[in-house]
């Protein structure tokens, strides 16, 4: 299995969980393998544990990816980490399917020069924030990452703190509401391409933000986001 190619023209591409369309979502391999093709940026999502370190994993417990009913807030990362998830073909054969920490998968975007684009799913706390940054200032590689988030104060919290760093805010609706305030507050878009509209592209490229759009397979939708003038593409399986 491969990834699909699509004509991107200057769109970059971003790997959805890793590369989630391969290798099992918002793992290390999926990440090795982002970082070994053309992408631009390699997506992830982070919560908090139990005790204090923040773990690669989209969902808040570890039902789908490894069918056990762990809540990843309750628990330690040693037992995240105790356990193997469910590969693609939904076995549990290779025992290198763990949960990730945010420390992994820094160091792999460095590694592979690949951008960081970078979900905060938790509604982290003003110290949790600032250690997340720490964490990433020391690898020195804070220039390289976006964060997105569908909780908008996580996002302006990273702002109190760094007022230049780059940052998508996720939405799914296109409400005036939500890009009017996005606009006052110079914070990026990161949309559900199915109701991305290129007068929305047009009106966020005018007031000087970049507009990403989420989870783009298929080929054909693909092209005509490029066409629409879409900053990034957010993908499990293009390239």
């Amino acid at each position: 299995m491969n990834t699909v190619k699509f004509e991107k023209g200057s769109t970059l591409a971003v790997a959805h969980r890793g590369l989630s369309g391969i290798e099992k979502e918002n793992t290390n391999s999926a990440f090795v393998a982002a970082g070994n093709r053309s992408y631009y940026g390699i997506e992830t999502d982070i919560h908090r544990t139990a005790d204090g370190h923040f773990v690669v994993m989209h969902d808040d417990n570890l039902k789908r990816v490894a069918g056990e009913g762990i809540s990843v807030n309750d628990v330690s990362l040693k037992t995240l980490q105790s356990v193997v998830f469910l590969d693609v073909d939904n076995t549990k054969d290779r025992i290198d399917l763990r949960p990730a920490t945010l420390e992994n998968y820094i160091s792999i975007c460095k590694k592979y020069e690949k951008h960081s684009v970078l979900e905060l799913k938790d509604d982290f706390t003003d110290e949790e924030i600032a250690k997340i940054l720490d964490i990433i200032k020391g690898y020195d590689y804070l220039d390289n990452v976006t964060f997105i988030s569908f909780i908008y104060e996580n996002l302006t919290k990273i702002r109190k703190i760094i007022p230049t760093q780059s940052a998508q805010f996720l939405f799914v609706e296109m409400k005036e509401e939500i890009i009017n305030e996005i606009i006052a507050d110079r914070l990026d878009a990161d949309v559900y391409f199915k109701n991305l509209t290129e007068d929305v592209v047009k009106k966020l490229h005018a007031a000087g933000l970049k507009v990403n759009c989420w989870t783009v397979n298929e080929k054909e939708d693909a092209e005509r986001l490029v066409k629409m003038g879409v900053d990034y593409i957010t993908t499990n399986i293009l390239e």
